[in-house]
């Protein structure tokens, strides 16, 4: 199964290289797809920087190109709570985290595996986490 940045690029070919039936997308469909291949390229490590400079909390993981983030919350359910609604924004974008949790923390880590790095879709992930994180008090 082709998910991801390749799906977008699959879509994409499709017709050029004749797979399956022709496809011709839609200006929209046309234009998402685009948005969707834009998401998934593989940031700079200038561009990697200077969006960590705007994610409070957020880090580079040591030995691999990700970022990544450790949330303190009351106690397990509201770690749990968070969990759930970032999963939710998570599932939405296609986009999943590698997360863990123990009592009251969330550990989480992002990189987008198909582009070997840390992509728009962590980013946009990581403000989004940021953003729950805020509505349950935790800066």
């Amino acid at each position: 199964m082709v998910t991801g940045a390749h799906a977008a690029i699959v879509r994409l070919l499709r017709p050029i290289l004749g797979w399956g039936t022709p496809m011709r997308p839609s200006v929209l469909e046309y234009e998402e797809l685009k948005r969707e291949a834009i998401m998934a390229e593989r940031l700079s490590a200038e561009a990697r920087k200077s969006a960590l400079a705007e994610l409070p909390g957020w880090s580079e993981t040591p030995g691999r190109e990700a970022i990544g983030r450790t949330f303190t919350f009351r106690d397990f359910n509201e770690a749990f709570g968070f969990m759930s609604r970032a999963a939710l924004v998570a599932e939405k974008n296609d986009h999943h985290p590698e997360w863990k949790n123990v009592y009251k923390t969330v550990d989480v880590v992002l990189a987008t595996h198909d582009a070997g790095g840390v992509t728009l879709l962590d980013i946009e992930l990581a403000k989004a986490m940021n953003a729950i994180a805020r509505q349950l008090g935790v800066a």
